[in-house]
Parts: C-alpha cells; structure tokens; sequence
C-alpha cells in the first residue's frame, strides 16, 4: 500500500472514531488533495474553535447510535469537574447551526446532573418518539474559560415495521419507476395523509456540490437553505478531504466518480469496471464492509461491478469506497432533504393600534426551517425584538403583541420550496375625550396639576403657548393608560400661559390656561443682623431691596413721618424687581430707621432698614519697647481714644532704621491684642517702630514712632553633644556648632567637667527623665554602667542637677575652635560629667549638657547576631544559582567571626566569606547540590559569643522512576504503577507526568500531569491500538530529564459485547412558582441607586410583576426590571424618602402563583461627609452625632467608600489642627 492509500485508511479510521485526538492537535493533512476547489479560507471558517485550543474535558462522549422510528435514544457526555471551579457550558447542536436548547419539548429534552463523590457532571439529551427528519449528525460542545472540547455522532433512523391495522395496504403499495434504475421499488406514499397535489412544472436537476464547488464561500449558507442541506459543515469537511487528482490504477479501468448527489427517498448506483474480473472486490462504508440486503444490492456485469442503495435516508450520507486487492477507489454520496412545502399560505389581515396580531402559514414537515420577512427585510425571533415566531408543528405564526403605525407593510414567508405573503394593515381607533383639562389659578410655589383623560391609550405630547414642553427635573410628565398628566412641583411666574396636550397620530387638542399669582414680599437676606446697613461718612450709599410680587407691588420709602421721594440727595429708586435707598454724600445724621412698604392686590409686606453712618479711627498712642533680643523685640501700645463708630479690628505695625525713612509693614493679618514682638532684625543697628490702628471703616493715621532701640545677643548653645570614646584615663567629646551664632560672630569653646559626688552633682529628683532621653545602649560589665546617648534628637540645655560654679573644671584653659576635645589624667573607674559653651563677644552661651555620667573605663558590647527574616528558615536555591547572603552583627571590641558547615570548618576555595565590623557575606558563585547543609556562624567579643544556624538547600531536577509495569489491560482502560526516582533532586516529589504513544506512529502525547500517587488508570483508548507508556518525575524545580518506559505495550482489544439503551418515560417538568431565595429588608442612601434581588423557579415560565404598597409598578422611569435565568432584580434610580416603603415581588403562571416582599428605608444624609468635621443628621435619627464609627455608619446604611472617603478627611483635619 502507497502512501497516499495509507492517508487515506487514517482518513477512514478518524472518521469512523469520534473522539477528537488527545493532544489537540489537527488532523492530518492529507484531506487538502481534494478532487473540489471549496474556496480560498472557507473550510476554516466553518470552524468556531481553533484547535489549539481544545482541551481533553470529556471524560464519556456521546457514542452514534441508530433508533427505529417512534423509538427513544438517549445520547450522554460526562465531564470531570475536578479541576473546574463551576459547572461548564454544555450545548448540543444538529448540523452546523440548530442548537437544539431552543427545541426542547415534547420530542426532545435535556437534563443534566452532578455527582459530588465522583465529582463528574453529566449531561443526557432524550429523543422522544424518533422521526425520520431526526436522523443526521450530531455535536455536543463543552467550554470552560479558555478550554474547550467537542464531539460529533451520527443517528440512524430506521423505518418501523410496525403498519397500522385500519389502512388499507394492498392500495397503498405500488410499483414506481417502470422501466428505470429503481423500478420494481414499493412506494408507500399512499400511506401518508392525503394532500391536493398541484401540478408543477419539472425543474431540472440541480448539483448542488457543483453550485458549492463554484460558489464564493460567503454564499455558502444561502445555497444550504435553498436546497435543504441542514449539515453544511460536515458536508464542506467531506469535499475538501477529496482528492483533486484520479490517478490511473492497475486494477480499475474506471472507477468511482468524486461524489454522487441523491434526494432523501431515492436510489443511487455505485459502478466499477475492473481490469482483471477474478479479483475479489469489496465495499465500504465509512470504513465498515457492507453487505448483501434488501438495501444494499451487488451486481456483476462482466468487468463491471455495481452496488445499489435503495431508498436512501440521511444515515447513508458518508464517505464509500471498494477496494480490489490491495488498491482501493473512494467516493462521497450526499443525501439531500425534499423541499419543504406551504401548504397554507398568509392571509391579508387588517387590525387597530395596540391589538395583538398573528399571521399563520402551514408546512410540510414539521419544525421545518422557515424565514419571515417584512417589505422583503428578515425577521429574526430575538428576545428583544417586537416580533416574535412561534412553532407548533407544521404551523409558523408571526406574532405582533401590539400593533403600531409603522407594522403596514407587506409579510412573507419562505421556505426552500415554497412562498407566500399577505399585507397588513394597521389603522387608528376613533378617539373621544372622557375628561377635558380645566382652567387653573395658582399661587406662586403651589404644585400646577393639569389632568386629562382620553378613549384610547396612546402617547401625546404637551404644548405651552404653542411651544412644545419636554419632561425635566421641574417638568413630570405622566401618562398611565389612557390618562395624562402634567405637573410642576412648584409654579413660579413664568409658568403662567396656555396649556394644550394633543394626542400622537390624531389632529385634535385640549387646551386650558393657568394664572399665578403672587402676594408682595421683601427678600432682607442679605441685611446685616437688625436690617442694619453702615456706611462710612462722606460716601454713597446705594442700598438695592429685591422685591416679588404678581402683579408688581407699589413700593413706598419713609423716615419718621416724611416720604421719600425719587429726587434729592436722599431719595428711592424703584424698579420691576427691586427697590434702591440712594443716599449721596453720607452724613451722622442720616443715621436711624427707614420703613419700606409694599402693597399689590394679592396683600402687603413692610420692614425696617437701619441706616448707620460710621468714621475711620483715631491713631494710637507712640509704642514703648518693652524688651530687646539678638533679632527681636517686644512692643506695646494702648487703643485710641475714639473708635470711629466702629470696634477696632487689630493693629497694623510697622519699622524702620533710625537712618531710614522707608517703613516696611511687619504684619499682613490684623493683630487682635496690643502686643507685637518684631522679628529678623539685623543686631547692632538701630530700629523705630509705629502701629495703625483699623476698624470694619478703614485704617487710621500712623501713631509717632517709638524710641530708637538695637538689638545684640549671644550665641544659642551647642548641639549633639556625645561621647566619641572613653579610655582607661580620659574622655573625648564631640559636639556640633550653635544653631545660631548671630551678628557678634563665634570665638571658641570652654569645656568643663566635675566628679560625681561632688557639689555640683547632686541631682534632682526627676520622675520622667527616662522618658525625655532616647536611644540610650546600657552596658554592664563589672558591677559598671554607663549609658551613651545614640540618638540626640533631644538634648539638655537645663542641667537635670544643682549646680555650683566653683565646682566646676576648665579642661581647656584657652578657647578651642574644634568640635572635638579630649579631657586627659582622669582616674580609672571615676565618673564625670561634662558640659560646653560657646563664647563671642556678647559674652558665654547657655551651657549644652549631657545628660548621664560618663564612666572612666573602656565599654565593652557583647556579640549580638541580627539574622534576617528570611534565613530563619530553610534557604533554598537551585542548582546553578548565585548564593549571596550578609548577615549582620554588633559587638565591641571588635568581634571575630567563625563558620563551620555540618561541624566541620569550611572549604574557602568553593565558598568564600568576607567579613567586617558589622557583617559578614556567604558567596556561592555557583551553587551545586553539595554546597546543601547546616552552616553554623559565630560571632566572639573577648569571653563572649552568640551562634546562629542557616540551613541552605540546593535542589535540582529529579531523576526518573526507577520501572514502570502494565498492571492490567481491560475493555478501552490500562492500569499502569511505578516506583519513585532513586534521586528526587533533593527536594520532595510533587508529581508524575504520563505520556501514551501509538505503536504505529509512537508519536507522544500528555494524558496525566501533576499526578501524585505511584498507580494510574489511563481512559479512553482507541480499541484495536498498541500503546507504549512513559512517566517523567517532577519537584519543584521541574520535570526530569527523562522518562521511563514500559518495555511491554498494551494492545486494546475488541469485544463482542452490545450495549442495549435504556428507554425513559417523559418527564413532567410542570412546576408553581416558588420562590427559591426571598426578598431582604434594605437601607439605601438617597441619591444612590439601589437593587432589590430575589429568584424564583417554575415552569411554564412565570410572569413577574413588582408592586409598591400593594400597587403595580407600572411605566414608572425610576424604576427598571430585570429577569435573567430566574434571577428578579428592581433597580431604583437614584431614591428619596418618597420611595421607602414595602415591596413585593409576585410570580404567576397557570399552576398558581407566590409572593416575598421586603422593606427598603431610604436614609438622607446632609453634613459630614460633604463637609468634614462638621455635625451632620441622618435620616430617622434627631441625635447630633459628631465623632461616629466606622461600624455606626455602616449600620445606619452609609455605603462603605462613604465612610472611608470621610474618616480619611476627618483624620486629615486632626493632624492639621496638631
């Protein structure tokens, strides 16, 4: 056999198996030779899946199965779940497109199930009282995430032998075709309903695969409706897999055409002729010999051999070949449906607005596949279209819940032999007015309420003086059946005019007028307390009062008994919106009240308006300098002795140099108190200072300048003052220059000690000085201690003892300049204590202090290892990897370091170690297995020590098992064990990965990964295979290098067993509603939307209705609804207190009906969270809470990023105000 004989027996065998391979690799490619050119690209489109995607998710895939008409099969999948979080997504498909979910019912259902021990989900799909037209191939699809797997399968639908008794047979049966190929054939079309045959004209026939073979890809589906093909994928598979040449072949003269085309019913003739008659010649069927029947009929007629196929169905569309000796001819035979047929077309149907409309046709054949379209456009049956297709049977039904305007047109239905259409006219219903609108007078700010009422419910649209009116947050537009309303809240002045509302699609109106009216009033809101007004003497006062009223007021001006009039240098200005005070040139004794009236038909309003006329103050007196320093000063002053009428605000302060005349303000806010210290002088010059006083009027004339003064000072004390080291007989101190030197410049240091114990040394009884000193270290050693001050983030300038001057020691008799001094010929075991000054030429600073005594003998620290976090445990690398580890320590004197690894000391030449007075480094280059073990560190201060342990493992990849043995061999299963690896790589095993091979091909392929235990089952392998097996180790760095394999092979045998189906009865699936998860009570926030969730389950589906207080929710925009897989939810837009109430959410079909309800309280919040630190209320509550929970929020139903966002911004105000 040549190689292309031996692609095509590979062709054969992964037709006649389902099961996609286990790799997810394409099938070979052999199939690209086909004789038919399908077009560039169209095979894989046909492909929804890459295959380099799949995944092995099927652990049982549905098998082909044949069933007699009338007769049940049940088709199941199983897909293990241990690995998956959820339930997968199953669907099972008919052909390329039919998903049968939406076919469910009486012929057809599907169930599905879990079994939580095994954890195997199992999907089954029933077929209930086979028919013929059910015959053909099947898919069944499984996904999860990103996996995918699918699983094709044939079913055979055989005819019953079973004859009504009440028929008639003899006259049924007759003889069809005399004198052709298929005469002689009993045709039993007498035995089917009796229809009115129309003639028709003869068409010719039509080759479809040729129109396919020609056709651009994209007309593809087309072709398939027009002509009945319900598998175009399968079909596309099978003609790309052709070959494109016939080579001449030794043992056929001529052989079998590429394909051959027949209807569903007919006969077909295979013919061969062969070069050499004696040769046995045999024919397959999609890899399985056919034998002699009443189907299938042999013929020779000298050197040709013939097969008939009698009354063919769509089980006999697969791939044939006859093979004659060792060479073999194949061929493709498709079996194409009879066209479907109406049998009862559309009639033309007229109808109103809103009626429900239903245009039927009848078929055929049953669940036939038919098109609507409307004026030659579609229809689709889509959940959320407005036309919805019902099939019952033969019967097609186009259904219109509720006609509109736009529904004329013309209807048609097609079907792939058949047309018919009718046209649709849809009309308006005669409208009457039940309830006109009434004219309205309002006051301003009540609610305007306009309602109507009409015979018919249709939208309309509301007009205002003739200008449409659009609904916004003022504006509420109702209409709830055949009312329609139009209200505003709350009515100003311009709402006044008008008012029409006009029904759509109808030339007629209702029209009414409203009137506002409106009683005077006078807005004081921005008056001062009192109605008190100031203005400063000598200017103009133009005082504006914002009036309303409808119609306009009269507006009148009085002070005392006399009117004012709209002229002079006090008079009243009175316009549409407001009424103005104008005063020109203001004097004290426009000062006292003004009354202002309105009066319109609607009523009056009066006020009082105090006018108060005020004056800048009088300067201060000249300020005294109280008190000088190196840059500043304190200055006081007394108040003016008049305030211009006015409280004085504060005081402005100014300075200058005596020798200057610019004066430059010192203080750009007000000073409440007549005190002022002026600061950032320059020392040794002289300064003048002058202060303002200002009330609400202005600022007054300077006051006389102060006294000539100039500031001088010494240096502040030196800082970090610290022991830089002690010897048996001296101390060395270090510090750091003042802070602040000034203008007198930094001469040098004097430092001074004195002994513990003497006069100076006393110390006073402090509780807290533990507390104020930081960063102390405390050593003992020989019964002595000393303590030196780490960290000097706070140090003494006050001495923390009483102190006697003549007790202390100069330890430098002349100034010294450094920053660093040694005091020498101290006694061993003494302690002194120690302070410095700096000197300039205002003289010595404050003295720094250190705050312990200093022993006079040499510190020692003993050995601390500081052992990072991560080397307390086992430190791990691989093999090849850099090892790099610092550990640091502390000691004085300097401490030696020591390593052993396992007891023993260290090889240096394969790992090297640095060590300092801090730390010490373990480097590993480049890590191998035998660098793994215990390293022991010790770190040693004179008589002192410490000891750390790090255990550092170095791994490296397993070996393989050491044999792998067939344990046993059963039905499509083979149990495999094995023993761990002698080397594991120093690192525990995690898993087993097994590979399975073909011994033909002994091409590898995974079937088990991260397999812990040492015995396997391998499923699912191909009956009449050899396989070999082998197994790789893995830790955590990886799979071994090799694998072991078993020196046997496992050949999977066939069996004679028959497996016989079970037959189910049907299941009723009729169930009330029940609601399987209720309603919950609810806090919302107003201003956010809210949710209220529940799901319910019953069947036929029910219908779901919300109510509010016992009222249906119904055409309300605040509201939305949803029902998905049983699962109800009401949004609410955004809530206010209005919407709080009791909601109920009811279920109803035609077994009964159920009922949960819940309370939704709907909370305000008004300061706090908008305005941090602020008291604010929350609704239900009259508390004032200031300072609440986090968990007291959350419980009066403040959302959670609420509460953050505000305890963020509450913590941040603390921290500003610290």
């Amino acid at each position: 056999m040549d190689t292309r004989e031996m692609a095509s027996s590979s062709d054969e065998e992964d037709t006649s198996v389902s099961t996609p391979p286990a790799d997810g690799m394409s099938k070979p490619s052999e199939r690209k030779d086909s004789v038919w050119s399908i077009g560039e690209g169209a095979p894989e489109e046909t492909e929804k899946h890459d295959d380099s995607q799949r995944s092995t998710l099927f652990i049982e895939k549905p098998q082909s199965g044949s069933v007699s008409v009338g007769g049940n099969i049940t088709f199941i999948a199983k897909v293990e779940a241990k690995d998956l979080l959820r339930k997968p997504n199953v669907k099972w498909f008919k052909g390329k497109w039919m998903d049968l979910a939406s076919k469910a019912g009486k012929h057809l259902q599907l169930k599905e199930s879990f079994e939580r021990h095994t954890k195997i989900h199992t999907f089954e799909m029933h077929i209930i009282q086979a028919k013929e037209n059910f015959a053909g191939n099947y898919r069944c699809e499984v996904s999860y995430k990103d996996k995918f797997d699918s699983c094709s399968f044939d079913l055979e639908v055989t005819e019953s032998s079973q004859v009504v008794p009440s028929i008639d047979i003899r006259s049924a049966f007759k003889r069809s075709g005399d004198g052709q190929d298929d005469a002689g054939e009993l045709d039993f079309s007498g035995l089917l309903k009796r229809r009115e045959i129309k003639p028709q004209e003869e068409e010719p026939e039509v080759d479809v695969w040729e129109l396919l073979k020609n056709a651009n890809p994209s007309e593809y589906e087309k072709i398939a409706f027009q002509y009945g093909i319900t598998d175009l994928r399968g079909m596309l598979k099978r003609l790309k897999r052709m070959r494109r040449e016939v080579k001449k072949s030794a043992a056929f003269s001529k052989g079998l055409d590429p394909a051959y085309q027949v209807d569903k019913g007919g006969k077909v003739r295979f013919m061969v002729e062969l070069a050499d008659p004696t040769v046995e010649l045999k024919w397959y069927k999609n890899g399985q010999e056919i034998r002699p029947s009443a189907k299938y009929i042999f013929e020779h007629k000298g050197n040709q051999r013939i097969l008939f196929i009698n009354n063919c169905t769509m089980t006999d569309d697969a791939r044939y070949h006859v093979t004659a000796g060792d060479e073999k001819c194949s061929t493709e035979l498709f079996v194409r449906d009879p066209p479907i047929l109406v049998t009862k077309g559309l009639e033309d149907t007229n109808t109103y607005v809103g009626e429900r409309v239903e245009l039927s046709c009848e078929v055929s054949e049953d669940d036939a596949n038919v098109k609507w379209f409307k004026n030659g456009v579609e229809l689709t049956n889509e959940p959320k279209s407005r036309y919805r297709i019902k099939v019952e049977g033969k019967k097609h039904t186009l259904i219109i819940e509720e006609a509109a305007k736009n529904d004329n047109a013309t209807y048609s239905v097609m079907t792939t032999g058949g047309h018919s259409e009718a046209k649709l006219s849809v009309d308006l219903r005669p409208l009457k007015i039940s309830l006109a609108l009434e004219d309205q007078t309002v006051r301003l700010g009540q609610e305007i309420h306009l309602k109507c009422e009409i015979s018919e419910n249709v939208e309309g649209k509301w007009y205002k003086n003739g200008q449409l009116v659009e609904a916004s947050d003022r504006v509420k537009l109702y209409h709830k059946g055949r009312i329609h309303r139009f209200v505003i809240a709350s009515a100003a002045v311009d709402d006044e005019g008008e008012y029409m509302f006009v029904p759509d699609a109808y030339n007629i109106n209702i029209p009414c007028k409203v009137h506002v009216v409106d009683p005077p009033k006078l807005h004081l809101d921005g008056l001062g307390e009192g109605n008190t007004v100031t203005v400063v003497a000598g200017s103009k006062l133009r005082l504006e009062i914002p009036i309303t009223g409808e119609p306009t007021p009269k507006v009148m001006w009085s002070k005392g008994d006399k009117w004012l009039t709209d002229s002079g240098r006090i008079r009243a200005e009175t316009y549409p919106d407001s009424s103005c005070l104008v005063i020109d040139t203001a004097e004290r004794e426009d000062s006292g009240p003004f009354r202002i009236t309105l009066k319109n038909e609607a009523g009056e309003d009066t006020a009082l308006i105090n006018i108060k006329v005020v004056d800048v103050p009088d300067p201060p007196q000249a300020p005294n300098v109280t008190e000088v320093g190196e840059d500043w000063c304190t200055m006081t002053w007394e108040p003016p002795a008049n305030d211009g009428g006015s409280p004085i605000l504060g005081y402005f302060i100014e300075r200058k140099k005596k020798q200057s005349s610019r004066w430059m303000r010192l203080n750009f806010e007000l000073c409440k108190e007549t005190t002022f210290e002026p600061k950032k002088m320059i020392e040794g010059v002289a300064y003048e200072v002058r202060v303002f006083a200002v009330n609400a009027i202005g600022i007054s004339k300077p006051s006389m300048p102060s006294k000539s003064f100039i500031p001088l000072a010494v240096t502040s004390p030196p800082t970090l003052l610290a022991v830089d080291g002690v010897t048996d007989t001296s101390v060395t101190m270090k510090w750091r220059p003042p802070d602040h030197i000034g203008a007198a410049g930094l001469d040098g240091y004097v430092i001074e000690y004195c002994f513990e114990g003497s006069k100076c040394s006393r110390f006073k009884a402090e509780t807290n000085q533990s507390e104020n000193l930081k960063g102390f270290v405390q050593s003992s050693f020989d019964g002595f201690s000393q303590g030196i001050s780490t960290d000097l983030s706070e140090e003494l300038v006050e001495p923390p003892f009483n102190v006697e001057a003549d007790e202390w020691i100069v330890a430098n008799p002349e100034l010294t300049d450094k920053t660093k001094f040694t005091i020498t010929g101290l006694p061993t075991g003494s302690k002194i204590l120690v302070r410095v000054k700096a000197v300039n030429a205002a003289g010595e600073s404050e003295p720094r202090y250190h705050p312990q005594p200093i022993l006079v003998k040499e510190v020692i620290e003993p050995p601390k290892i500081r052992l990072p976090r991560h080397l307390k445990q086992t430190y791990t690398r691989r093999v090849g990897e850099t090892v790099n580890l610092v550990i640091p320590f502390q000691g004085r004197p300097r401490a030696k370091v020591s390593w052993q690894k396992n007891g023993s000391p260290i090889d240096k030449n394969q790992i090297n170690i640095r060590n300092t007075e801090n730390d010490t480094i373990i480097f590993i280059r480049k890590a191998e297995r035998s660098h793994s073990g215990e390293y022991n560190m010790k770190v040693q201060v004179e008589n002192l020590e410490d000891k750390a342990t790090i255990d550092i493992q170095i791994v490296d990849r397993p070996g393989p098992p050491e044999v792998v043995i067939i344990e046993d061999v059963w039905g499509e299963n083979v149990n495999l064990s094995w023993k761990p690896p002698k080397d594991d790589g120093n690192a525990a095993i995690t898993g087993y990965t097994i590979q399975k091979a073909d011994k033909k091909s002994m091409e590898w392929f995974t079937v088990m990964e991260h397999y812990h235990r040492t015995s396997a089952t391998i499923n699912e392998l191909v009956i009449g295979n050899e396989y070999y097996f082998r197994i790789f180790a893995e830790n955590i760095c990886g799979l071994s290098e090799d694998a072991t394999m078993t020196k046997e092979s496992a050949l999977i045998a066939k069996d004679g067993k028959v497996y016989k189906y079970p037959v189910y009865d049907d299941f009723d699936f009729s169930e009330r509603p029940l609601f399987t998860q209720p309603l919950v009570n609810t806090f919302a926030v107003a201003g956010y939307n809210a949710t209220l969730n529940c799901s319910v389950r019953g069947n036929p589906k029910p219908k779901i209705t919300w109510l509010k207080n016992k009222v249906i929710i119904m055409n309300d925009p605040r509201y939305r609804m949803f029902s998905n897989q049983g699962v109800c939810t009401l949004e609410i837009r955004k809530p206010s207190p209005y919407d709080g109430g009791t909601y109920t959410c009811r279920a109803v079909n035609e077994l009964g009906e159920a009922e949960v309800d819940c309370k939704l309280e709907v909370k305000v919040i008004y300061r706090g969270v908008i305005n941090p630190g602020e008291p604010f209320f929350l609704a239900g509550n009259n508390q004032l809470h200031s300072g609440l929970s986090f968990f007291r929020l959350l419980m009066d139903g403040v959302p959670p990023h609420i509460i953050d966002s505000y305890m963020r911004e509450v913590q941040a105000d603390k921290n500003e105000g610290k």
